[in-house]
């Protein structure tokens, strides 16, 4: 497959208002570059606060007509999205990869058709907004529930996942007939500007879906302030997540906050080695560990420990970095060289503090496929033993391919451990008793857990955290929840003029 070449295809700019690009207003550029190579992709002017308030009014004015479209109309054109980006699931995967330096095989094979089947999933979806069946519950009364749309929703999306998370944040949103303004992050927009054309040529009218390219200090806080933003949905870290709670409460906005994880793998002394080990190498490195589900935490009860770190650390070595383009290719590079030496970092105090670094540990010089990787922000796959629980390592973010495995004894430490972080994204059990499964699920303070596996998402199934990791679900049926409001309609059923709860405001019960 042939790297992408982005062309001239944003020249217009990288800002998508009211079903058009436009160059955004802002005094600062910002250069969309390729990590696997430093390669420019494509250089974009920043929106200014003005575009924002353009992109909101845009959003505003198609509120009314979207939000009393018919649920059947608005199935009808995220089934029509569906298709195009179908049609288009080569491309988007070349420009996914090429903004992100993920494997094209990722790309192709995750990222892409996951999109496709979330924007099916919400054509269904649509049809399917449910209330409380009518009923006269006080007697004298008929009540209903209505489920409303809330309005503009000002959403801002990450860098790790640029279209599926697109996806996430604008597919239930309009679905519940909200518009909404889209912030990507500046160093991956591409995909999600991709992604609002193809909602116009589907038919979706101009200024539901709007994407402003923009800085967080400027663009992404002015959206999460403004006054006719009325709900805020944010996806990243948690320090930020709690700045965008301070700006959003400011106005009493509905908040979705999809934060860190520091996902633990929980490893039983029964557990299946071979599948525990494959299982761990797959969950720690997708996405070259920029996930926030990926797996960070290994604990590993100690009759398998030694046997589960020798296999691992032989697994990652094998693991092949290289050229993203190339279908070969098993791991790309992080998203850039400041993330790749923020990740180093952490594995070089890891190092001065006397863990044991197990397996990689460095940034490599040549991939599987003779590609000079020094000119990109690659870094092997890391296994680190021999630290303590309340190392930086075990309790810190790092976004990146690094593993650490732990030892527990009792099933009662394993669990505490599990849970001895301030996050709770994710999680997952290996063990071949039902009882001990069970009590994992049960125990482990996470939105997800797993058993006998790690990272798998399916569209009709939630994903948001416990804790530190934020509130609210992406997905599934329950995302309509974050995305509507709930009406109490209450009708008298007795045309009776004075009714007899009225005594106690005035008067005395009649006879």
């Amino acid at each position: 497959m042939t790297r992408n070449t982005v062309g001239s295809r944003f020249d217009a700019g990288a800002q998508y208002l009211a079903g058009a690009l436009r160059e955004g207003t802002g005094t600062e550029t910002f250069d969309v570059v390729d990590p696997s190579d430093g390669s420019l992709v494509q250089r974009v002017r920043l929106a200014s606060t003005a575009d924002v308030d353009d992109a909101v009014a845009a959003a505003r004015a198609a509120f009314p007509a979207w939000s009393n479209a018919t649920p059947g109309t608005r199935s009808d054109a995220l089934t029509r999205l569906a298709g195009i980006l179908a049609e288009r699931a080569d491309d988007f995967a070349r420009v996914e990869s090429a903004q992100t330096g993920k494997p094209i095989k990722l790309s192709t094979e995750f990222d892409v058709p996951g999109t496709i089947d979330n924007t099916a999933f919400f054509a269904g979806a649509a049809r399917n907004l449910e209330g409380k069946a009518t009923g006269e519950f006080s007697g004298d009364h008929t009540s209903s529930i209505r489920r409303e749309p809330i309005g503009v929703v000002g959403s801002i999306s990450p860098w790790n996942y640029p279209l599926q998370m697109a996806g996430w944040k604008i597919l239930p949103a309009i679905a519940a007939g909200n518009t909404i303004v889209l912030k990507p992050a500046e160093l991956t927009p591409l995909t999600s500007l991709m992604f609002a054309q193809a909602c116009t040529d589907a038919g979706i009218p101009d200024g539901v879906v709007n994407v402003v390219t923009g800085a967080g200090r400027t663009a992404g806080e002015h959206l999460v302030s403004h006054p006719d933003v009325s709900m805020v949905s944010f996806t990243g870290s948690t320090g930020v997540g709690k700045r965008v709670g301070e700006l959003a409460v400011q106005s009493v906005k509905r908040t979705h906050l999809e934060l860190g994880g520091k996902a633990p793998f929980v490893v039983f002394d029964d557990a299946d080695l071979d599948a525990a080990v494959n299982g761990a190498v797959a969950a720690a490195l997708i996405n070259t560990g920029q996930d926030c589900t990926a797996a960070t935490r290994a604990y590993v009860q100690r009759p398998l420990y030694d046997a589960f770190v020798a296999g691992v650390a032989e697994l990652f070595e094998q693991v092949r970095l290289g050229d993203p383009f190339n279908p070969q290719t098993d791991l790309g590079p992080l998203v850039s060289f400041r993330q790749r030496d923020s990740v180093a970092g952490f594995v070089e105090r890891a190092r001065g503090y006397g863990a044991t670094i197990a397996a990689g540990g460095y940034a490599p010089e040549k991939g599987h496929d003779g590609t000079d990787l020094t000119l990109g922000a690659y870094y092997r796959p890391t296994l680190i033993t021999g630290i303590a629980q309340d190392a930086e390592v075990v309790q810190s973010e790092i976004f990146g391919p690094v593993l650490v495995v732990l030892p527990f004894d009792s099933d009662e430490q394993g669990l505490r451990l599990a849970n001895d972080t301030p996050y709770g994204l994710a999680a997952s059990a290996w063990t071949r008793d039902v009882y001990r499964s069970l009590r994992a699920t049960r125990e482990i303070k996470a939105g997800c857990v797993w058993v006998n596996d790690h990272i798998p998402i399916i569209s009709e199934m939630p994903h948001g955290g416990y804790k530190a990791s934020g509130y609210g679900k992406d997905m599934s049926q329950y995302s309509l929840d974050e995305y509507t409001q709930v009406k109490h309609v209450m009708q008298d059923i007795t045309a009776v003029a004075r009714k007899d709860w009225h005594r106690t405001i005035f008067g005395d019960r009649e006879q």
